[in-house]
């Protein structure tokens, strides 16, 4: 497809988490399957400038995208779906796009005039949709929050005010919204439905296409009581219809022909989707039975979507080794030496995840030891390698009150600290923190190279080369002076920066399977392709599990 790119808005309505970003991410799949270029974009209504400092049990997990932007956990669907790879561009927030209006209020750049919501920031929420859309063909762009919402009536102005910017030809809404069934009266309620499209409607919005979320496929004359009251085509009410994987919903939504919908309104043509890998990997899915079961050992364990990626990264390995991953949720703080071996003993396979603050953090580091000294593989991730080298220097190291500097500011073993100087890799620079620069300025973000100098070495193993590129969302580090002491009692440094003085990936010699990263593994998984470091773990994880039933 050439000429001017193609626009789909996706809004929602009635409730949250109905699903705006899996929806998004499938309709770019169907697409793309057709031979189209697409891109994502996500505007999110709340103040905050980036979801970086967000608690994860209120907004669930922060994404981090190759150019180091913290963004919402939606563009990691955005990238498991879509062969494409997001940035900056692709997320924007109220906080992010007031503040650029402010900072060019304060240069002088509106002439002194009044600077108001319309036209100054609807024109830059419209010149942030322009900028995304350079490359693709379709641009679908999901609005944040539920219609109603007063904090995201900037961005619906600003969407309905599009399609006369750039004709009507080439703009598609899409809403999404919440079709229930009441067990009672033994039918499927439409009426909410009809007021979230009424609501949509009175700021200036007809959708084109309603996706109508169900526990199953609504009737024809559902459908056509839907079209009658919400001013649609029967044809334009699509049935998005709850499943047992989130991979099935671009197939459920080709079998309701939504694809074809969205070509024909956009006048776009093109060949038969080619489905072949959805079908294949859902056949996968379906034979990957194998039972293993993982603690995951964190925080966060309360709400699931604090570990979207992570949860996905592990299906994915899962499904890559034929298992069925069972995730055994344990909150870290509520370990103790006491029971940390009668939580942790019914698993295969150990993992510590990221995570900030204090809390919990002696859990994670008995989690550690426990699977260190039981020969269960072992997977620390960010933090979760860093509780891995508190505890070796504790309990083999001989550092008996080691601790990280971020937890123990007057530890006598910082084998955790703040780096006040390193050398950044993408920039080539040297950079320079201490504790008072602001919490931004102190991360390594986004992709950062890692040199695997070890052949043998598990890492060097799983990735097959010897140079990798990863994602980074941490602060701290490991404590290069420690190095000689814990390779003299068995630990591996088995990942390096480039220029060796940044420690990537750790692990334990005489284990079956013990690695820690500094980096995000998941954040690169995908579920065609399980990210090396998972899929060898569920391997390892798996073997483990065989061998205690056979000595059982």
């Amino acid at each position: 497809m050439t000429g001017k790119p193609k626009y789909i808005f996706v809004t929602g309505g009635v409730l949250s988490s109905l699903g705006k970003g899996l929806a998004s991410a499938s309709i770019g799949a169907l697409l793309e399957c057709r031979g189209l270029s697409v891109t994502l974009l996500k505007l999110d209504p709340y103040i905050n400038v980036d979801p970086g400092t967000m608690n994860p049990f209120q907004h669930g997990e922060v994404f981090v995208t190759d150019d180091g932007t913290e963004t919402d956990l939606d563009l990691g669907h955005y990238e498991r779906f879509v062969n494409v790879r997001l940035t900056a561009e692709n997320n924007f927030t109220s906080g992010k796009i007031y503040y650029s209006v402010i900072q060019k209020e304060r240069r002088g750049d509106y002439l002194g005039g009044t600077v108001q919501v319309i036209p100054h920031i609807t024109d830059e929420i419209k010149q942030s949709i322009l900028q995304a859309s350079r490359t693709a063909d379709v641009v679908i762009v999901e609005i944040g929050g539920t219609i109603g919402d007063i904090e995201s009536l900037p961005f619906l102005e600003a969407i309905r005010q599009f399609r006369f910017d750039v004709g009507k030809e080439n703009v598609l809404y899409i809403h999404l919204t919440f079709v229930p069934y009441i067990p009672t009266a033994g039918e499927v309620k439409t009426k909410p439905t009809q007021h979230s499209v009424k609501e949509l409607r009175s700021i200036g919005i007809q959708p084109d296409i309603l996706l109508c979320r169900t526990a199953r496929f609504l009737s024809r004359e559902i459908k056509a009581k839907i079209a009658l009251f919400c001013n649609v085509s029967q044809d334009a009410v699509i049935t998005a219809k709850d499943v047992d994987c989130i991979y099935e919903v671009p197939l459920v939504y080709n079998q309701e022909k939504l694809d074809d919908k969205i070509l024909e309104i956009l006048n776009i043509w093109t060949g038969a989707p080619r489905l072949e890998q959805w079908q294949e990997l859902l056949e996968r899915i379906n034979q990957a039975t194998e039972p293993v079961r993982i603690a995951v050992v964190g925080k966060y364990t309360d709400l699931t979507e604090s570990y979207k990626s992570l949860n996905e990264a592990l299906f994915h390995a899962g499904v890559h080794n034929g298992a069925r991953v069972e995730l055994i949720f344990i909150d870290s703080s509520t370990l103790t030496a006491d029971d940390v071996a009668a939580v942790l003993e019914p698993a295969d396979g150990i993992l510590v995840p990221g995570g900030f603050g204090s809390r919990g953090v002696e859990g994670k580091i008995l989690a550690a030891q426990y699977a260190r000294e039981n020969q269960v593989p072992y997977f620390g991730i960010c933090l979760g390698m860093q509780v891995a080298v508190v505890e070796f220097a504790r309990n083999v190291a001989g550092l008996c009150h080691a601790h990280s500097s971020e937890f123990d500011e007057n530890t006598e073993s910082p084998v955790i600290y703040l780096m006040r100087e390193w050398f950044d890799e993408k920039t080539q620079s040297l950079q320079k923190r201490d504790v008072n620069s602001e919490k931004g300025a102190t991360m390594r973000l986004g992709a950062y190279p890692c040199r695997l100098p070890i052949p043998d070495s598990v890492a060097f193993g799983a990735y097959q080369t010897d140079m990798i590129s990863e994602r980074h969302r941490h602060r701290y580090e490991f404590n290069n002076e420690f190095m000689k002491v814990f390779e003299e009692k068995g630990l591996v440094f088995s990942g390096l920066s480039p220029r060796g003085d940044l420690v990537e990936i750790i692990e334990l010699r005489d284990h079956p399977w013990f690695l820690g990263c500094q980096f995000h593994p998941e954040f690169k998984s995908r579920p065609m392709t399980s990210h090396p470091l998972f899929r060898d773990f569920i391997r390892a994880s798996l073997e483990n599990r065989r061998k205690l039933r056979e000595t059982a």
